[in-house]
């Protein structure tokens, strides 16, 4: 059996494992049970009441969080010509083409967070799907990351504002950052309803039953926070 640290012990006193909270019950335990030496990040888990091996029922998509994620986002962009600039207006921090290209493909280089494409580039981005698939990284029309030169600056801006991706997992689970310990809970709250909600707009129309079965918020280091799925419902539905 595992070693539980003295700080994981203490922690895990202030959690009741049995009971759902609300969630202005869990953002206000979240200082108390992020106690490591780091700003912590704090994940919100949802699981779908949907099968994602079935095609019509695989939830994804992107939402931009009103606060951001509390950290700096390194955004690449494959775009040339008029595009690449307005790309590098917009706040991106990597943008080329042919010679991104290869050096992504021959360095395995991946120092970047997100990664746009404009649509007439995929043909060769496509080559990198064995380096960047694996990490996430790789752009996809689905998440919003391919696009027109003309919403190349709007989704730079998005994305380095905070714009988080997600996709359910084969145990119907979406797993996303909706902020770090530092912010406040109305920050938290505010990013983890945007999820959310963007989770219930994406309601799979063959999904059957309750949607939303489970939710928990947890920082790096701490213990899950069970939330009350009546509750969320509840929040979301009255914001629409």
């Amino acid at each position: 059996m595992a070693k539980v640290s003295k700080r994981a012990a203490e922690t895990r006193k202030l959690v009741d494992p049995v009971k759902r909270y609300t969630v202005e019950e869990a953002l206000a335990l979240i200082p108390q049970v992020a106690k490591a030496k780091f700003d912590e990040s704090v994940d919100l888990a949802v699981r779908l009441g949907v099968n994602p091996r079935q095609a019509d029922q695989m939830v994804r998509g992107a939402v931009s969080l009103p606060h951001g994620v509390g950290k700096s986002v390194r955004v690449l962009v494959f775009a040339e010509g008029d595009a690449a600039r307005e790309a590098l207006a917009a706040g991106a921090d990597v943008v080329g083409s042919d010679e991104l290209i290869d050096k992504i493909q021959n360095e395995n280089w991946t120092d970047f967070d997100k990664a746009v494409s404009v649509r007439s580039l995929m043909a060769k981005v496509g080559r990198l799907g064995k380096v960047l698939g694996p990490r996430g990284l790789m752009p996809n029309p689905k998440s919003g990351t391919v696009v027109g030169p003309e919403e190349i600056a709007r989704v730079v801006r998005e994305v380095k504002g905070g714009r988080v991706d997600f996709r359910v997992e084969k145990a119907g689970i979406v797993h996303a950052s909706v902020g770090k310990a530092s912010m406040t809970a109305e920050q938290l709250g505010e990013n983890a309803m945007s999820l959310i909600r963007e989770l219930v707009r994406l309601k799979p129309a063959t999904a059957k039953g309750a949607y939303i079965r489970s939710a928990t918020l947890t920082t790096t280091m701490g213990p899950g926070l069970r939330l009350d799925v009546n509750e969320i419902v509840r929040l979301s539905s009255e914001a629409r």
